[in-house]
This record gives C-alpha cells, sequence and structure tokens, in this order.
C-alpha cells in the first residue's frame, strides 16, 4: 500500500536529521578525505552517512529504489519509487570546516520528485517540501524573493572557475555584468537561499541527479523555479539553477545571449 506524501515527508525529515547528527561527530576533526576516479573528495562521513540513510529507507520501503552519490544504485524490479540521496552535499566544505555542507534527500514517484529534504546540520537548518503541502523552512513557510530585477538581486554559485570550464564562461560573464552582488561557495545551500528568499539566483554548471534530489519540489512549492539552463525542470541535466519566477526570463535571455 502506497504511503502517504506527508508519511514520506515525516521520514525524509527524521532521516535527514538523524543522518546530520550522524555527520557531525566528524565535522572539524582533522578528518582527510580520500579522492574518487573524477577526482571528488570522500570521506567516512560520507560514507557512514549514507549507509544510515539506506539502511532506514531498506528498512521502511523496501522495494523502493535507491540513488546514492557513494554507493550508486539499488534499483527495484519496477520501482514507482526512487530515493535520491547525497549524504554530505559540499564534502570539500565539510573537510574544511566550513559548515554549509548539506544532507540531501528527494523522492521521486512516478519520474517526478514529489519530496525534498535538504538539512544543513551545522548551520541549524532545514528546508522541507512536498507536492501540494507547501514548502517549510526550520518549520515555517518558505518563500521565494519577490525582487524582479537581476541587478537587485543576490547571485550565488560554487566554484567561479567551473563556468568556465563546462562551457559556461561566456553566460557567467553576462550574469555577473547584469547583476548586484555576488557570492560564493555556496553548493547546496545556495539552493536553499534561493527557496527562503535570501538569494535570487542559484547557478551550478555542473550537478549529479543525487545533487539536485531535493530542489524541484522544494523551489516549486516555494514559488520559484528549479531545473537545467534551458526552463526545463529536471534532476537530470547535469547542471542546474534555481531563481524566483519573475527572474527566470531574464536569466534564460542572459545565458543564451540573444
Amino acid at each position: 500500500m502506497a504511503e502517504s506524501l506527508p508519511t514520506y515527508l515525516d521520514f525524509a525529515m527524521e532521516t535527514a536529521w538523524q543522518a546530520g547528527q550522524l555527520s557531525l561527530g566528524y565535522f572539524q576533526t582533522g578528518l582527510r578525505p580520500e579522492f574518487k576516479d573524477d577526482d571528488t573528495p570522500v570521506t567516512v562521513a560520507d560514507k557512514r552517512t549514507e549507509e544510515l540513510i539506506r539502511s532506514r529507507i531498506e528498512k521502511r520501503f523496501p522495494g523502493h529504489a535507491i540513488v546514492g552519490e557513494e554507493y550508486g544504485v539499488t534499483e527495484e524490479q519496477g520501482a514507482s519509487h526512487r530515493w535520491f540521496i547525497d549524504p554530505i552535499d559540499g564534502t570539500r566544505s565539510f573537510v574544511r570546516g566550513v559548515p554549509l555542507y548539506a544532507v540531501l534527500i528527494g523522492l521521486e514517484i512516478e519520474g517526478e520528485i514529489q519530496v525534498g529534504v535538504a538539512h544543513f546540520p551545522a548551520m541549524g537548518e532545514m528546508v522541507a517540501a512536498a507536492d501540494g503541502l507547501g514548502c517549510r523552512w526550520n518549520g515555517r513557510p518558505a518563500r521565494v524573493s519577490d525582487t524582479s530585477r537581476l541587478q537587485d538581486g543576490l547571485v550565488v554559485h560554487s566554484d567561479s572557475g567551473s563556468f568556465e570550464a563546462y562551457g559556461r564562461g561566456e553566460a557567467w560573464k553576462r550574469i555577473i555584468a547584469a547583476s548586484g552582488f555576488r557570492a560564493g561557495w555556496a553548493d547546496a545551500y545556495g539552493h536553499m537561499l534561493v527557496a527562503t528568499g535570501r538569494a535570487e539566483l542559484m547557478l551550478d554548471p555542473i550537478m549529479n541527479a543525487w545533487d539536485n534530489g531535493p530542489f524541484p519540489v522544494i523551489l516549486r512549492e516555494a514559488g520559484g523555479y528549479f531545473g537545467d539552463w534551458n526552463g526545463n525542470s529536471t534532476i537530470y541535466a547535469d547542471e542546474a539553477i534555481s531563481t524566483n519566477e519573475a527572474l527566470l526570463p531574464q536569466v534564460l535571455y542572459l545565458i543564451r545571449g540573444e
């Protein structure tokens, strides 16, 4: 029997909180990372945290599929529900003792992300949403800003060098020229800032599905947009932007360079 969206949301929030508590036990302890084949860092904290999340999902929802950063895909035959998990999004921040890292959990049902939780353990912040249930930030309603001019807005990003590396250098230059203030080192925190009205635009030129997992429903329920750089709401485009609906046409125009 299928569970209700509130049940899935409560489960995801509790799981993210428990995973966050586990990760905090390793935070600012001088933990040294290993490096994977794609040259991204991983620590024992990433692995143990994903193991906790997977264990809880497998016990509670044994027929569901799981996609995780560290342990790949557990595909159940004919599964209509798929969990996307990133145990520590922002591992580079994590290993340097910067508190912007996140536990990300998203639930895709019949091909659409319908539940999402982004928990920032070291910041004491959680944003959570489910289809039709709104978006909440630490329990209170979350909304994107109503800023309608990029020159009045805050643009956030992670590594500024990544735009050139992934073929978005010219688009980034146009965004810089058109915006009022730019700040970096954001990772998932940047998308959460947009969802809570504290920033107007977050850009990522390279993202994996597990990085994106919770954000389509979070931004949608907060009144904003999350998707690729062409205006398509998806977690599968290997890139992402978050913004409010008022700014989306201007942002897409700048990206295209028309």
